[in-house]
């Protein structure tokens, strides 16, 4: 099986390595050239263009940033779409809306193309580690056709129903990162703020209750050692949290969190923190309080 990958960003890079350490021949393609590099070392080749990637593999995969690129990408004259042969599947590992990837895959089957929504979660160390979690939506059959590729990159594997439903799902997820990560953010500021050690006071939240992945990832990883070079971005978080409340919405809930997440989210960008961890949505409120949360020793 040959397949074609499209985006090597710190998640798709990682995803190719496994695919190529697994013994499929993989082609790659991204924007920036010099970041296929590395994985040319270790026998991906290299294409100048998405078309070229398209028309001589069985499964092509991208994994992107925005649901814009993804649409460019996928629908575009040079496109996938365009170029890929009947009978190829797509696998899109991207984030992007319910609509997007219907409008995707309906394009797709128009010309013999199965698309699959297949979001992933887990970070660039569950990409590194083959232990993602992928949520997938579209033709069953299409599935089972290439779960076997998706075992060498995912641990958790669900199959959730038609064309959109992956990307329900990880919106969902995305949903809840948005809003732990003002929660865990508000709970250490408000602790500083009456004087509580930070670290003291995380030791017994994350053993307590009140304890999340998001508290543990944000505190350990970032917060509490003034650290917040990007793992996730927070500008990505901010684009899933816009595209997961109008679910919400749909769903019959006319108030929910997610509406204060996400101008949060909003305003941690406006004051230049798009590009740092998502972690960083703490750094408003700690201006805002006048405390820094972070070790003792720090």
């Amino acid at each position: 099986m040959k397949i074609g990958f499209i985006g090597l960003g710190v998640m798709g890079s990682r995803m190719v390595k496994r695919l190529i350490e697994a013994g499929y021949h993989v082609t790659v393609f991204n924007r920036t050239a010099a970041k296929a590099a590395p994985l040319e070392k270790l026998g991906a080749l290299r294409t100048d263009s998405i078309a070229d990637l398209s028309k001589d593999v069985d499964v092509i995969c991208s994994c992107l940033s925005m649901p814009s690129d993804c649409l460019d990408v996928y629908l575009g004259k040079e496109g996938v779409i365009e170029n890929a042969s009947q009978g190829a599947i797509c696998l899109d590992f991207s984030t992007v809306g319910v609509e997007t990837s219907r409008q995707i895959a309906t394009q797709a089957h128009e010309k013999g193309i199965q698309y699959l929504d297949a979001p992933v979660s887990g970070g660039p160390e569950g990409a590194e580690q083959g232990s993602l979690t992928i949520m997938v939506g579209g033709e069953k059959s299409s599935f089972e056709s290439v779960l076997p590729v998706l075992r060498k990159i995912g641990r958790t594997i669900e199959y959730l129903g038609p064309t959109g439903s992956g990307s329900i799902a990880k919106l969902i997820n995305q949903y809840l990162v948005a809003v732990h990560s003002i929660a865990a953010s508000e709970a250490m500021v408000a602790g500083a703020a009456f004087g509580l050690k930070s670290e003291q006071l995380y030791n017994i939240l994350k053993v307590s209750y009140g304890e999340s992945r998001i508290l543990r990832r944000h505190m350990e990883q970032y917060v509490l050692d003034r650290q917040f070079d990007p793992g996730g971005a927070l500008k990505y978080v901010h684009k899933d949290i816009a595209l997961a409340n109008p679910l919400f919405n749909k769903a019959g809930i006319t108030e929910y969190l997610g509406m204060f997440a996400e101008k949060s989210f909003s305003s941690a960008i406006e004051q230049g923190l798009g590009d740092l961890d998502m972690s960083s949505v703490i750094l408003p409120l700690e201006k805002e309080c006048r405390v820094t949360v972070k070790r003792s020793d720090n």
